[in-house]
């Protein structure tokens, strides 16, 4: 087995969950997922070892994610969407709660300022440590930490007021 063969093994999970967390579609996330790897294969030789490997991964991840939006004018077609019919009428309330809210906080999340947006995607979607965090912004485990508690504080706050502006 290459050495490129064992970091796909350890890493594509890790890679397709983070985009899949990201895009919110199982095809989107295996297209995005893919891409990365190909990328990631032609430019391993450039890879410095300065990161972690999946940092390094995931950050061509999100390149290719936002490079398919631009691309698709960020726009999600209907056929994306799960209509699944769920088992009660009980589980269809919990379902439209549950998408509410995760709507309610992708679009306060879209109006959070950098570095906190992507501070907050990493931790919460590429499930990273404080320390990988950290590592990506050329900046401490601590800073990673705080900037993290501070952007769950914006996104908190923006929930209770309502408010998604800047």
């Amino acid at each position: 087995m290459t050495e490129f063969e064992e970091i796909y093994r350890k890493y594509f999970d890790d890679v397709y969950r983070y985009i899949r967390k990201l895009s919110g579609n199982e095809d989107t996330a295996e297209e995005i997922t893919s891409e990365t790897f190909f990328k990631a294969m032609r430019s391993v030789s450039g890879f410095r070892g300065e990161c972690d490997v999946r940092v390094w991964l995931c950050q061509i991840a999100k390149n290719c994610y936002y490079d398919h939006l631009r691309k698709s004018g960020k726009t999600r077609s209907i056929d994306d969407e799960d209509f699944s019919e769920p088992a009660d009428e009980e589980s269809l309330e919990e379902e439209y709660l549950k998408r509410d809210e995760a709507e309610r906080i992708r679009a306060a999340l879209h109006n959070v300022s950098e570095p906190y947006k992507e501070v907050f995607m990493w931790r919460v979607f590429a499930q990273l440590s404080f320390n990988q965090i950290g590592q990506i912004f050329g900046k401490s485990e601590n800073w990673a930490c705080v900037t993290y508690h501070r952007a769950k504080k914006i996104i908190r706050s923006r929930l209770e007021d309502g408010s998604n502006e800047k």
